[in-house]
């Protein structure tokens, strides 16, 4: 867990610090898909694009990890996540990514995010 935590935590710091683009375009598949809370479906390129646009998160929170083994190659990591913003917009939301050990590393295959408040 220690290990996906660690990535999840990088894809958070990288919203905080606006490098979200370059950081989910290196770490997801090429077929990827994240699909947001308010229910749309984006592939890498969009995600990336969006990202590049996206205005940071002034701080978050990740809080009760859980880990789900599919096999010795495919693991979803599901928390709850907070993401903070001065102006006011935060958002809390039951998270879940599923990762793909590819080339000896964790690559992002489907992110899922539903809020929960």
């Amino acid at each position: 867990m220690d290990e996906l935590l660690e990535v999840e935590n990088a894809g958070w710091r990288s919203l905080c610090d606006g490098t979200g683009d370059a950081f989910y375009g290196q770490l997801m598949i090429d077929d990827a898909i994240m699909v947001l809370a308010n229910g749309m479906a984006m592939n890498r390129s969009q995600v990336v694009e969006s990202l590049a646009q996206a205005p940071p998160w002034d701080d978050y929170r990740i809080d009760e990890p859980m880990i789900i083994e599919i096999s010795d190659t495919v693991v979803s990591l599901v928390y709850t996540g907070t993401g903070r913003r001065s102006s006011g917009d935060d958002f809390t939301g039951r998270m879940a990514s599923t990762y793909v050990r590819r080339e000896d590393r964790w690559r992002l295959a489907l992110y899922q995010q539903t809020p929960t408040s």
